[in-house]
């Protein structure tokens, strides 16, 4: 691709040599420059436009064509000898030197935010921003193991005495027990007497003793 463009640049050359000596002795030749435009290492784009200065005057221009390429571009003689390039407002890498019909290829590259100057001096940390809002609750883990028994409670205290229960049934009639001697006269009587009113007695403690109960 470079061989070709010199060829062409070349070409060009030769055909300004063989045009008609009409223009008058006072005409200068210009310095005619061929080759590739990048900006941050990329090809520039295309329609880019590439001016020559000269003395902080603009000596040429031309448009970048395809794939980063620039046509010729014819520089014309300025106040000085030193010419840089501008690719739109970008200040390209590379200079060069003035020469009446000179022809050059030269690669032009430009670089965003300067032309490769030191770097300046870091700036102080910013103040510490807000803490972000807290995030969403994670899920539920899973059960964990069965916890150890717990030790035995103290006992209780003894509960109130139950209500008294029922009365037995009265126990059956005891057997007839034997026939004493005959008693003779008024000593049977009396023994009898006394017997009555021992069994009164009896009765009546039982009688007592049950509505006490």
């Amino acid at each position: 691709m470079i061989k070709v463009r010199i060829l062409a640049l070349l070409s060009v050359m030769a055909l300004l040599l063989t045009l008609p000596a009409i223009a008058s002795a006072q005409e200068v030749m210009p310095h005619i420059f061929i080759g590739n435009a990048t900006v941050n290492g990329l090809n520039a784009p295309s329609g880019t436009v590439i001016t020559a200065m000269i003395g902080g005057e603009a000596k040429g221009s031309v448009n970048v064509g395809s794939n980063g390429a620039y046509p010729a571009l014819h520089v014309a003689l300025g106040s000085g000898s030193e010419i840089t390039f501008v690719l739109d407002s970008l200040t390209a890498s590379e200079t060069a030197t003035w020469e009446m019909g000179g022809a050059s290829v030269l690669a032009l590259n430009a670089n965003v935010g300067g032309g490769g100057g030191e770097s300046g001096v870091a700036g102080s940390a910013g103040s510490t921003g807000k803490a972000g809002a807290n995030g969403k609750d994670g899920a539920a883990g899973a059960n964990g193991a069965a916890g150890a028994n717990g030790a035995d409670g103290t006992n209780g205290k003894a509960g109130a005495d139950g209500s008294s229960g029922k009365d037995g049934a009265d126990g059956k009639t005891g057997a007839s027990g034997p026939a004493g001697p005959a008693g003779g006269g008024a000593v049977a009587i009396f023994a009898l007497i006394l017997a009555i009113v021992a069994l009164i007695g009896v009765g009546a403690v039982y009688f007592l003793g049950k509505q006490n109960a």
